[in-house]
């Protein structure tokens, strides 16, 4: 079958693969979409990052080149020997986190930092990218009635908005700053919405990517190539927001976004990053700030929690993903019109699903 293959930096190839076995507790799925996220962008552009080269990944076993693809949906197509709560023709989206089972972490039911943690799609294991893949079945949680097969590819970067508001403590009608409105942080504005969050500041330099943070939720946007955010947002906010969220992961949205938070507030950093920042530590200890950290969502056996919660969000209409997607494109078209269009600073594209 065909899949995209990644190699190295800039080098992501449509090849021929074999197909995998089914095991007695996997499922097969065909793919219908798989979304081009962040974390691809970062691994196709300086990588390797999660993508294994040298050692092999723990969990997996693999190392690169690995078919790529971590946000998909897709239909079950088979089943294993032992697998009881899917059927043939079950629409599903695919949570691709990988874990050992054994550290730390994963004892205390908090498999999504595992110490050898892993996606499908990153670290091994087939990926999105492909016509279809084996997973294991407690990776596939089922769409409920009401949500289109596609959108079961965007519960993914949503899930990855609902952890990170879940993890930042904002209370409703807590004041709000997003810095970056790729598709993590519209994911963000609109789970923050969904949260009963008040006024939700937005700073991002695309003029495209502001409106789309409009249509989500946001109530106010800033351009920072004009005006100075940190500046903005303190005067409109008697000193600053109660929770601020980065999600451009460079240096200069780090410190902004916690330089706008009010002292005693909370910033939630949920950027994967290519590069070390550098930033002043008084900066958090003089205003008593908190840095949280938020990776993925919940994972293993509890795949179903906030996967199953964007579900339900979907389907009665409190998260809607339709302004996250800028563009459907063919497996064949995935580097020219996929990969290099989203890096593109001049692009106006936010989220392309690929169709394999």
């Amino acid at each position: 079958m065909q899949a995209a293959t990644y190699h190295g930096q800039r080098d992501i190839r449509i090849e021929d693969v074999d197909e995998r076995d089914v095991g007695p507790e996997d499922v097969r799925v065909e793919v219908d979409s798989c979304g081009i996220c962040g974390s691809d962008l970062h691994e196709y552009a300086a990588g390797p990052i999660f993508i294994p080269e040298g050692e092999p990944h723990p969990v997996s076993g693999e190392v690169a080149p690995v078919t790529m693809g971590h946000e998909f949906s897709g239909t079950v197509t088979e089943l294993g020997a032992d697998v009881t709560a899917l059927e043939v023709g079950d629409p599903v989206a695919i949570n691709p986190i990988l874990y050992c089972g054994e550290c730390r972490q994963c004892r205390e039911g908090n498999y999504h930092i595992c110490d050898s943690i892993g996606f499908t799609g990153l670290s091994g294991g087939g990926g999105g990218f492909a016509e279809n893949i084996v997973v294991k079945a407690e990776q596939a949680v089922p769409l409920v009635e009401g949500v289109p097969l596609e959108y079961g590819a965007l519960v993914e970067p949503l899930a990855v908005g609902l952890h990170a508001v879940r993890r930042s403590g904002v209370q409703a009608g807590d004041s709000v700053a997003v810095f970056g409105s790729g598709p993590i942080g519209l994911s963000v504005i609109q789970c923050l919405r969904a949260a009963g969050a008040g006024h939700i500041y937005v700073s991002e330099p695309r003029a495209a990517r502001r409106d789309r943070a409009l249509d989500c939720g946001a109530d106010e946007t800033i351009d920072p190539t004009e005006t100075d955010a940190v500046e903005f947002v303190t005067g409109e906010t008697d000193g600053g927001v109660d929770v601020a969220f980065e999600v451009a992961g460079i240096e200069a949205t780090y410190n902004a976004a916690l330089q706008s938070t009010r002292p005693s507030g909370t910033m939630t950093v949920v950027s994967i990053w290519e590069e070390e920042v550098s930033s002043h530590p008084n900066s958090i200890v003089l205003g008593e700030r908190t840095v949280t950290g938020t990776l993925a969502y919940l994972g293993g056996p509890r795949s179903g929690e906030e996967y199953g919660m964007v579900i339900d969000m979907l389907a009665d209409g409190t998260l809607d993903p339709e302004p996250l997607v800028t563009d459907r494109i063919g497996l064949d078209h995935i580097v020219d019109d996929g990969f290099e269009s989203l890096l593109d600073p001049d692009s106006d594209q936010v989220k392309i699903l690929v169709k394999p």
